[in-house]
């Protein structure tokens, strides 16, 4: 069976990025008569940028905890959860801690000896598929990695002892392998990530506004980031400020895409 980490300790002073902590991308908003411009939005996958809360603890502390990795089996981590829970924000920002190759699979898993080739110090792959996996290509980076002494960090939807694999040596190695869960985000973590997201585009918006849309949308940080680009679109037109009715029409749009 894969092993599970568990949540350790944790506090509740948790860094909460202000406006200063952010250098997302600007914007200009228009005076009477002018046209408007919108910079386009860098999303950020540094460790700073990261909104850390209870639900993501444990993957923060087996990434970023003094000499976390060598407690890793095997010298393997997989982060595992929903869509929007931070998994490849955590990966990427683990990578240029360690100064690691990243690798994006949702084309596909990438050929094992082309990567050595790079001699990376460290690995990360993102969007690691689940299922109709390349099963070869996985076991031989897997092996290549081992044998090199290359920390291997993956990021996926599920652990990897729910992957469909059938070669046995891949299933061996995936329950060999350690898995962290991002959980689904608390209420404080998603006020925090709205937050930091208006802050990073540089958008004004009244705490009680905020509170109104959190209240009103789904539990999940991808809603979150969501609205804020819309918000951004909408005041970006407009040259005010949101309000309760804009923020009201914001949602009724959200709600319309959706249906």
């Amino acid at each position: 069976m894969t092993e599970q980490v568990c949540d350790p300790e944790w506090s509740d002073d948790v860094h909460v990025p202000d406006v200063a902590d952010v250098s997302g991308a600007g914007r200009a908003v228009a005076a009477e008569g002018q046209i408007a411009f919108a910079f386009a939005h860098q999303p950020r996958f540094d460790e700073m940028g990261f909104v850390a809360a209870r639900s993501n603890a444990a993957a923060r502390a087996w990434l970023f905890s003094g000499d976390a990795v060598h407690s890793w089996s095997d010298g393997r981590l997989v982060l595992w959860g929903g869509a929007g829970r931070g998994k490849t924000h955590l990966l990427r920002a683990w990578a240029a801690r360690r100064g690691a190759l990243v690798v994006g699979c949702e084309a596909g898993l990438p050929d094992a000896a082309g990567l050595m080739e790079r001699e990376p110090v460290a690995l990360a792959l993102d969007s690691v598929p689940t299922r109709e996996i390349d099963e070869l290509a996985l076991l031989r980076t897997v092996n290549m990695a081992r044998e090199r002494h290359v920390p291997l960090l993956m990021a996926a939807r599920l652990p990897p002892g729910r992957w469909t694999v059938s070669l046995p040596d891949l299933q061996s190695r995936l329950r060999a392998t350690m898995a962290v869960e991002l959980r689904p985000a608390e209420d404080a973590l998603l006020l925090r990530l709205m937050l930091r997201l208006l802050a990073e585009r540089q958008l004004v918006v009244s705490r009680s506004v905020t509170e109104w849309l959190l209240h009103r949308l789904p539990r999940e940080a991808r809603a979150v980031q969501e609205v804020v680009a819309r918000i951004d679109a909408a005041t970006l037109v407009s040259g005010a400020p949101l309000d309760r009715s804009g923020a009201a029409r914001v949602l009724a749009e959200m709600s319309g895409c959706g249906e």
